[in-house]
C-alpha cells in the first residue's frame, strides 16, 4: 500500500518544528502512556486557540506518533503552508460543500495506514466563556464507529494564554506553560458498528466529550459545567 504522505517532508517538519515549539512554550505531559505506540487510532483533544495543533502535535509526536490532522481547508490555501500539509499528509476538511464527508473517507484510509488521526470533535474555538468544551459534532464518533479505532480523549489547558482565539499575535514572554493529559481509551462498545444510527453517534459523542472535559477538569482542578454549551 502506498503511503499518502512523504515521510521526507513528515522527517523534515519534525527536525524544524519541535525544536521551535519546544522553546517557545513550556509543556508538562501526562498520560501518554495511554496513547498506543502502533496502529491506527484517533485522537480527540479540546479546541481554544490556533495554538492548540503545535502543542498536541509535540505531545503526540513525543511518543513516537505523527499526528494526521483534519484541518479546515482554507489553510491549505495559503501560499507555502498548504503544499507542505498534503505532503505531510493532513487532511483538509470542506465545509459547506456536498463533498465535505470525503474527509472521513480520507481518514478511513489513512487508519487503516496506521496512522494517528487527531479530530477536534467540537469542530471550532469553544465559545464558552469560561472555555468549557462544547456539544460536539458527530464526525468523531462516525469514524470511530466505522472503523473500530480507538479514541483516546485529551486535554490541554494554556494555549489560550498563548494565542486568545480570534488574536493573531501570540504571547511568547513571559514563556507560557501548557499542560496536556491523555485519558484511556473510550469505551464505545455499546455503539460498535452503528454508524448510521443518528441516536448512536450522539450518544457515542457525548461519551467521548465526557472524557475529554473529566480531564480539562482535572487539568483546571475545578468542577466542569452540568452540561456542555
Amino acid at each position: 500500500m502506498s503511503k499518502s504522505y512523504s515521510p521526507t517532508w513528515r522527517l523534515i517538519s519534525v527536525i524544524v518544528l519541535r525544536p521551535l515549539l519546544h522553546l517557545l512554550v513550556r509543556n508538562k505531559w501526562a498520560g501518554q502512556e495511554n496513547i498506543p505506540r502502533k496502529g491506527g487510532i484517533i485522537l480527540a483533544p479540546n479546541h481554544m486557540s490556533y495554538a492548540d495543533w503545535g502543542t498536541d502535535a509535540l505531545f503526540f509526536q513525543a511518543n513516537g506518533r505523527y499526528p494526521t490532522f483534519m484541518i479546515k481547508s482554507s489553510i491549505f490555501e495559503i501560499k507555502g503552508i498548504g503544499p507542505f500539509l498534503y505532503q505531510a499528509g493532513q487532511l483538509p476538511v470542506h465545509r459547506g460543500r456536498a463533498d465535505a464527508g470525503l474527509v472521513l473517507k480520507q481518514a478511513e484510509k489513512a487508519l487503516a495506514e496506521g496512522a494517528a488521526v487527531v479530530i477536534y470533535p467540537e469542530a471550532t474555538a469553544t465559545r464558552d466563556p469560561d472555555l468549557w468544551p462544547m456539544v460536539a459534532k458527530t464526525g468523531v464518533a462516525r469514524l470511530a464507529l466505522a472503523t473500530g479505532a480507538p479514541v483516546i480523549p485529551v486535554a490541554h489547558w494554556g494555549t489560550q494564554n498563548v494565542l486568545p482565539y480570534g488574536s493573531k499575535k501570540p504571547r511568547i514572554f513571559p514563556r507560557q506553560t501548557v499542560r496536556t493529559v491523555a485519558g484511556k481509551p473510550v469505551d464505545l462498545s455499546a455503539w460498535a458498528g452503528k454508524y448510521t444510527s443518528a441516536k448512536a453517534l450522539r450518544a457515542a459523542t457525548d461519551a467521548i466529550m465526557g472524557e475529554v472535559t473529566a480531564l480539562v477538569a482535572e487539568l483546571r482542578g475545578e468542577e466542569p459545567p452540568a452540561q456542555l454549551s
